[in-house]
């Protein structure tokens, strides 16, 4: 059976009516709140926040509470997937502390929320200045052992190219060299042959003189 894969997002402020009422995921059910909540991926602007869920929790779907340290204003993200155990989190702003919790959702309700996990995105220069020489002189070196281990290969492929044409070669002299005194035989037998012709009654020819 496949499934259903969709997002809902609200961002909500105090005091400012909106159609999508987070107030139900206030109903808890039986369910279990996720566990392991980390951020991984940490940048100026995104994140990604991953769970982990108990075995046998009837789930449907999840909602991500992201919030503002010190500031009212949250974002709910409700995740109708039962595969996935993260999800991503977006225009965020830089060197600005957020507070995540996340809630399990079934067809009766929702789980209380998760432990809050707090974090701290990164300045875009402190990003940056990470990407320090060491790193730079680093992946340079990587590059360079990468293009020389192509150079030896190549070297090796045309030395045993190489080797193969010169084995050839040999092999090709040394039957023309083998073939060479059965041909000086024949030579020199159709050479006699040639220079005593015999008479036809068995003796010799000689001149008249």
């Amino acid at each position: 059976m496949q499934q259903t894969k969709s997002r809902r997002v609200c961002d909500v402020k105090p005091g400012v009516k909106t159609h999508y009422d987070p107030s139900h995921l206030l109903s808890y059910s039986a369910l279990s709140a996720p566990v392991n909540v980390t951020i991984r991926e940490l940048e100026a602007n995104t994140a990604i926040v991953t769970w982990e869920i108990l075995e046998g929790d009837p789930v449907i779907g999840f909602a991500i509470t992201q919030q503002k340290k010190d500031v009212r204003m949250l974002r709910y993200i409700q995740e109708v997937n039962t595969t996935t155990r993260s999800c991503a989190l977006w225009d965020l702003e830089e060197d600005t502390e957020y507070i995540v919790h996340v809630q399990s959702i079934s067809m009766g309700g929702s789980s209380p929320p998760s432990d809050p996990v707090s974090f701290r995105t990164p300045r875009e220069s402190e990003k940056l200045a990470s990407t320090g020489p060491d790193e730079v002189n680093r992946e340079e070196m990587e590059q360079a052992v990468q293009l020389r281990v192509g150079e030896l290969i190549i070297i090796v492929v045309v030395l045993v190219m190489w080797a193969g044409v010169i084995l050839l070669f040999c092999r090709q002299y040394d039957i023309i060299k083998d073939n060479e005194p059965n041909n000086n035989k024949d030579k020199a037998k159709t050479s006699s042959e040639c220079s005593t012709p015999e008479h036809p009654q068995g003796g010799l020819l000689r001149s008249n003189v």
